[in-house]
């Protein structure tokens, strides 16, 4: 992009949609398929894949306590110590809420010079399934709000490093922790070949069936668990059962249930300033979708909205959920404030000004589908602040780490492996990345030694959030 185009760019009103800009990402694919892989052998000799196999504390390395803190500004003040909270409660529940403690130190381990649309947020639970607009249910990627252009292995150092430390949370052995982090990186690998031999538009339908996935995995009662879940998220009643269990009709028209300190209102529809502003909000929401999506909103009425506590990582950014109504037929929004990546300090700026934007445009471009609702907005009353917004649980299931047995931790893995190279394959080149992790399994072993030692490092800063807890310097609310 011209430094003329990008000061346009950054110029504009991030109230109104954005054309999509162009290309951050040296797209390859008209070379010839050895060309490309010769770009990754290339990288490889001034990047060797053995350099990423150790994590070494620098000597200047920032106090992740601070970081913490730094990135916890902006946020609802008095809710930052419930994102703490979480965090306090396992070395996993630290990793989940740290990703800019990781960006930072990832920012200082060797590059490869290869970029990608990247997760920015790659952990193990940041991946599940979810029903299509056409109603299928795939296995993807889930959760975007740290998305951003930046070098590839990052997402891959996350993701293994995810598992090692699942594994000790669930009292596994060392070896299998390492073994799961192995086999995430080196499904990634293979994946990644796999797609690098196909023709570019089957590359970009490739997709994960969660159907599929389940009918052919070795541990069937396991399976049996999921496909209960699965059954349960795409029964017809479940948007009743959501309604009934997050609204009530007495007296005003359909109204979201307050559930103090995690659901609770923070104005009122009946009050016409506050109404105004955020059907503002809504209005601008729906022009960053495409045009057959407007009249199907246009069948629903905005009744209510509500502020509702999410996730680790996002507890403390503005968040909440939105009723509308057709008839009798609820949907339920979700919106959430939009802030800058983890990535961008260290990876450069999003070429998207608006944050909300780079969200709905990093989900759409790596994930194989996405929700139709998906798109951003900017606040205009209680929070004048950039959000993206989606639908709320539409047929969402999740992975439950604490019932995994270490068979169960290995096969996700390799799954997740599997996930990220597609979503990777999008943005990137699939024939150079190959080419750069090569036909051996040697990178999955370097990435496997990355993922033990930053577990270690992840046990150290977490033992530093508890005595930063305990010395009164941050301070800690758990939440039932």
């Amino acid at each position: 992009m011209s430094k003329k185009a990008s000061k346009k760019q950054a110029a504009a009103d991030p109230e109104e949609p954005q054309a999509a800009p162009a290309a951050t990402i040296p797209q390859t694919h008209t070379l010839s398929l050895a060309e490309r892989r010769a770009l990754g052998k290339e990288a490889r000799q001034q990047t060797p894949r053995e350099t990423h196999a150790t994590w070494t504390l620098p000597a200047d390395r920032a106090d992740p306590i601070d970081l913490l803190i730094a990135n916890s500004e902006g946020r609802v003040e008095e809710l930052v110590p419930i994102r703490y909270g979480r965090m306090l409660a396992s070395p996993f529940a630290f990793y989940r809420g740290a990703a800019a403690i990781m960006a930072y130190d990832l920012a200082q381990t060797p590059n490869s010079g290869i970029n990608v649309q990247a997760c920015g947020d790659c952990h193990l639970l940041n991946f599940g399934g979810f029903a299509t607009p056409e109603r299928n249910i795939l296995f993807d990627i889930n959760d975007f709000d740290e998305t951003s252009v930046a070098p590839w292995e990052w997402d891959v150092k996350r993701l293994a490093a995810s598992f090692v430390i699942a594994g000790r949370a669930n009292g596994f052995k060392a070896a299998d922790g390492r073994e799961a982090a192995r086999l995430a990186a080196d499904k990634y690998r293979t994946r990644m070949a796999e797609i690098g031999e196909l023709p570019t538009l089957s590359a970009w339908y490739e997709a994960i069936d969660l159907d599929e996935v389940l009918d052919n995995a070795p541990d069937k009662e396991n399976a049996r668990f999921y496909r209960k879940k699965l059954a349960a998220a795409m029964d017809a009643s479940v948007r009743e059962k959501e309604f009934a269990k997050l609204a009530h009709e007495g007296g005003y028209p359909a109204r979201i249930i307050d559930q103090p300190p995690l659901i609770f209102h923070y104005g009122d529809m009946r009050d016409d300033e506050f109404r105004t502003g955020l059907e503002a909000s809504f209005d601008l929401y729906k022009a960053s979708l495409s045009p057959e999506l407007h009249v199907l909103l246009d069948r629903y009425q905005l009744v209510d909205s509500a502020f509702k506590a999410v996730g680790v990582g996002s507890v403390g950014t503005f968040c909440g959920i939105v009723l509308l109504m057709s008839g009798s037929d609820p949907l339920f929004l979700q919106f959430k404030e939009a802030r800058q990546s983890v990535l961008e300090p260290y990876a450069g700026a999003s070429p998207y000004a608006h944050a909300g934007q780079r969200v709905v445009a990093g989900q759409r471009l790596m994930q194989a589908a996405s929700d139709m609702f998906l798109g951003w907005t900017t606040g205009q009353n209680i929070r004048k602040a950039p959000f993206y917004i989606r639908q709320l649980r539409d047929a969402k299931i999740k992975p439950v780490v604490e019932v995994m047995k270490p068979a169960n931790l290995l096969n996700y893995a390799q799954l997740c492996g599997s996930a990220l190279a597609r979503a990777h394959a999008r943005s990137g080149d699939p024939a150079v990345l190959s080419g750069y992790m090569g036909k051996s399994g040697a990178f999955a072993e370097v990435m496997a030694d990355f993922a033990v030692a930053y577990a270690d490092q992840n046990e150290r800063d977490y033992a530093a959030l508890v005595t930063a807890v305990r010395d009164g310097r941050i301070l800690a609310q758990t939440v039932e």
